[in-house]
Order: structure tokens, then C-alpha cells, then sequence
């Protein structure tokens, strides 16, 4: 006997239904040999009993029982549990029977004499199929909980319009280009308005379009036929065809050769791919949503990306805000990091000083949110105490520059008296508020705003 098949850890539960007790006996013993945990019953309605009772993981009944047979067996437990596989044995097979069986759900249907090995088979693949299926509606779950626009991070004004315009934009069929600076987060806005859309179910792809060389990028996209070019031994689709019913998400599309850019316009405007070498054409239901960080209406001006090419991807624009731009999403943002390497790195999370957050509100951010989570990331991974302080910042903020800027080197007092301005410009003066944030009592924000010069841009 091989290992016992288990699910969660116990033995998988089987569930024969029969009126023929030898047949019982039979698939009894075999079963329980084969290590799964077996339970009979002798009739249609005694195995709704059963079903009432126990969680089964599998049924195996025959079709021809005096009352509620076969098939009002597998309806029932199609109506309890869905997930759960039922395989149908009759003596009396037909063709019609059969398709009956599959249209209400019976994963597969045996016809007597079968042979045990037959059987045993037929349960491994249905076992296979359903633990798949659950696999991957965890994973889906998984996904939509991550991508979902509700987690991605932001309070600022800026952003707060992005969220308005995130719902709209999954509902609707047209096309989508996302516009921004790299490290913005725009394949995390596509993937939202993905999972958001009713496309959901289906799959996002997405390619880098600076990443690959031309001839690789065509065939990765359109995919190629057997001969198309040397080393194409066999016919492949390619990611637009296998993006069918969901969403093709082309990063950096402004890296496109003009080549290129004319047999993407070509499916965008058909509706159909024909792969490299190939004669005939395939009928295409793909929405695509195209980023780039480069400024596309110049390029049209230079003659370097089509304009017809950009309204059929710019129906729907949506710009990404760099993050210098949303300054008050920067403490969010930190807090998010912070807790997130610190649990990958299973430590607890530090806090972060007043002092090292003024740090990092005075920085450029050329990487935009990217940047900012590298360099949290470090100083997570290299942090020795419960704060992180502005002077362990500063090894991996001057690393992004070329030559530390003076406005660096400030005292800890002024970065703390700019922070707090910024602060109290993001709350509109909101001392309550403000205070709550930079997580100190009200007292203590008074007594810093009582001191003798002020924070620069502080209004009494």
C-alpha cells in the first residue's frame, strides 16, 4: 500500500453509495486498503443522511438505487457542497445517462465490470482537480485582497482622486494607459483595475516592452509558428492570445519599435493576432492597459511613437502622481514598509524617529515609492534597536545621490521643526490632528510650537 492520501492532514473521506452489498464489501475493502477512510451506505436516502452528517471528500455511487437514486444523490451533494467530486458506476450504462451525469456535475462516470485500478485512478484525478480548484480560488482571493484599489496606499489629495477614478475605469471595456515616473506603482494601479474589472476571473499578463529585443518581444506577444525563424521548433502562442477574455499589461509601452507599434495598432483595431510566420489570423478579446514614464505626445511630435497607436490606448488616461507630489503619503507608506520587512525578516517593527521621517520628507525621490521602499527595506534588515534614527537613514539616502546635497546637513532639531510644518500643512493647521500623527500628545506639540523660533513656514 502506497502512503495514505491525506487532506488537511487527515485521511481523505469516501463516501460509497450501493444498494448490491457485495459491491459494498468490495469497494470497502479495497478503499480502506488503498488508505482512505471509507463509510457505506446502502440506499439514496441513507447516504443524504450521511451527508447531513459528515464532510466527505468524495462520493462514489451507483446510478440505478430503488428510490433516490444516483442522480439524486449527486444533485444533492452538488447542493451541499459543490466542490465536492461524485463518480457515477451503473450497470446499465447508456450515452444519455452519461451526458446526464456531467451536465449536473459528476466528474466522471464507470460502467460495470470496471476494473479497481480503474477506479482508483478516476478518484486520484478527481481528488487532483478539486484540490486545484481550491487552490486556486485561494490564490484568487489572495490576489484580489493584495491588488485591490482599497489597499493601495494614499490620503493625499492626489491620490484620493486616483481611488475615485480606479472603479470607474475596471468597469468600463475600454483601454487604459497609466502614465508616471518609474517606481510610481503603475503595474500596482493595473493589476487593481484588473481585479476590480469583471475580467477578474481571467488572466493578467504582463510584459516588459524595454526588457526584450525586438524579434523576442514580437514573438512573445503575437507568438510564432514552427519555422518561423531559427530555433522555433514548435508552433507557441503568444501572451495576447493567452491574455484571451482578460487583461495584456504592457509596461513601458513607449519602448516599442515603430515596427512593432504597427501590428499592435493592427490587433487593437481588428481584434485579431496572426503570430510570426503564420498565415492565418485569431479572433482576440483582450483588454489592454499600457504604462510608461515616457512623455508619449513628444515622441509623436518626433515621429517616434504613432498617434493613432496612442488613442487607441490612451482612451481612458490615468496618471500616477510621483511622490514628491504626495509628501503626506510618505509616513503611510514608511508605516507599510516598516511592518511589512520586519515580519519577512521576523523581527518586531521599529518605530521611526520624528527626526529620521523630517529626513526623508526632504528627499527628491527620483526612484518615487520604489526608492522609498529600498531604503526601508535596509534599514529594517540593518537596524539594531526599537527606533530607526535619522543617522541610519543617511548611509542609504546619500547612496542614491551623486554628492550629498547641503540641505542635508541639518541639525535633527530642524528636521524635526520641518516635519512638524509639513505636518501641520497636510492637516490645515489641524493641531489635534497633526499630533496624532507624529504620534505625541497635544502638550507636547504645543510645547515644541511654544519653543523660541518656529518651524519654517509655521504661522501662529
Amino acid at each position: 500500500m502506497n502512503d495514505a492520501p491525506t487532506a488537511m492532514g487527515e485521511a481523505i473521506k469516501i463516501l460509497v453509495v450501493d444498494n448490491d452489498q457485495e459491491m459494498v464489501d468490495l469497494l470497502m475493502e479495497y478503499l480502506s486498503r488503498e488508505g482512505y477512510a471509507v463509510i457505506a451506505a446502502k440506499s439514496g436516502q441513507e447516504a443524504l443522511g450521511r451527508l447531513s452528517e459528515v464532510p466527505f471528500d468524495m462520493v462514489v455511487s451507483d446510478l440505478k438505487m430503488e428510490g433516490i437514486d444516483g442522480m439524486g444523490v449527486l444533485k444533492a451533494v452538488k447542493r451541499v457542497c459543490p466542490e465536492t467530486p461524485v463518480i457515477l458506476i451503473t450497470a446499465f450504462g447508456t450515452i444519455e445517462s452519461a451526458i446526464e451525469a456531467i451536465k449536473e456535475g459528476a466528474f466522471h462516470y464507470l460502467t460495470k465490470p470496471f476494473k479497481l485500478g480503474e477506479l482508483k485512478v478516476t478518484i486520484e484525478r478527481a481528488l487532483e482537480h478539486k484540490r486545484l480548484r481550491e487552490e486556486n480560488v485561494r490564490l484568487r482571493r489572495e490576489v484580489e485582497g493584495r491588488y485591490r484599489f482599497g489597499n493601495i496606499i494614499g490620503r493625499s489629495r492626489r491620490m484620493q482622486e486616483l481611488f475615485e477614478l480606479i472603479p470607474a475605469v475596471a468597469a468600463s471595456v475600454s483601454n487604459v494607459l497609466i502614465t508616471g515616473e518609474s517606481g510610481t506603482g503603475k503595474e500596482l494601479i493595473a493589476k487593481a483595475i484588473h481585479y476590480n474589472s469583471p475580467r477578474k476571473e481571467r488572466p493578467f499578463l504582463p510584459i516588459n516592452c524595454a526588457a526584450l529585443p525586438e524579434q523576442l518581444l514580437e514573438s512573445e506577444l503575437f507568438g510564432h509558428v514552427k519555422g518561423a525563424f531559427t530555433g522555433a521548433y514548435v508552433s507557441r502562442k503568444g501572451l495576447i492570445e493567452e491574455a484571451e477574455g482578460g487583461t495584456l499589461f504592457l509596461d513601458e509601452v513607449g519602448d516599442l519599435s515603430l515596427s512593432l507599434q504597427a501590428k499592435l495598432l493592427r490587433v487593437l483595431q481588428e481584434k485579431e493576432v496572426r503570430p510570426v510566420g503564420g498565415r492565418e489570423s485569431v479572433k482576440v478579446d483582450v483588454r489592454f492597459i499600457a504604462a510608461t514614464n515616457r512623455d508619449l505626445r513628444r515622441m509623436i511630435g518626433e515621429g517616434t511613437f504613432r498617434d493613432d497607436l496612442y488613442y487607441r490606448l490612451a482612451v481612458i488616461p490615468v496618471p500616477v502622481p510621483p511622490l514628491r507630489e504626495r509628501l503626506e503619503d510618505l509616513p503611510l507608506l514608511v508605516d507599510r514598509f516598516l511592518k511589512k520587512y520586519a515580519e519577512a525578516s521576523g523581527k518586531a517593527a521599529p518605530e521611526i524617529s520624528q527626526a529620521a521621517l523630517g529626513l526623508l520628507l526632504k528627499q527628491p525621490w527620483r526612484g518615487n515609492v520604489r526608492e522609498l521602499e529600498n531604503v526601508v527595506e535596509a534599514a529594517v534588515a540593518l537596524s539594531k534597536g526599537p527606533i530607526i534614527n535619522a543617522s541610519e537613514l543617511t548611509p542609504f539616502l546619500l547612496a542614491a545621490v551623486e554628492k550629498p546635497s547641503e540641505e542635508l546637513l541639518v541639525t535633527l532639531r530642524e528636521l524635526e521643526r520641518g516635519y512638524i510644518a509639513k505636518v501641520l500643512e497636510m492637516t490645515g493647521g489641524n493641531k489635534k490632528e497633526a499630533a496624532k500623527i507624529l504620534g505625541i500628545s497635544r502638550k507636547t506639540l504645543y510645547r515644541k510650537l511654544l519653543s523660541p523660533i518656529d518651524p519654517p513656514g509655521f504661522k501662529r
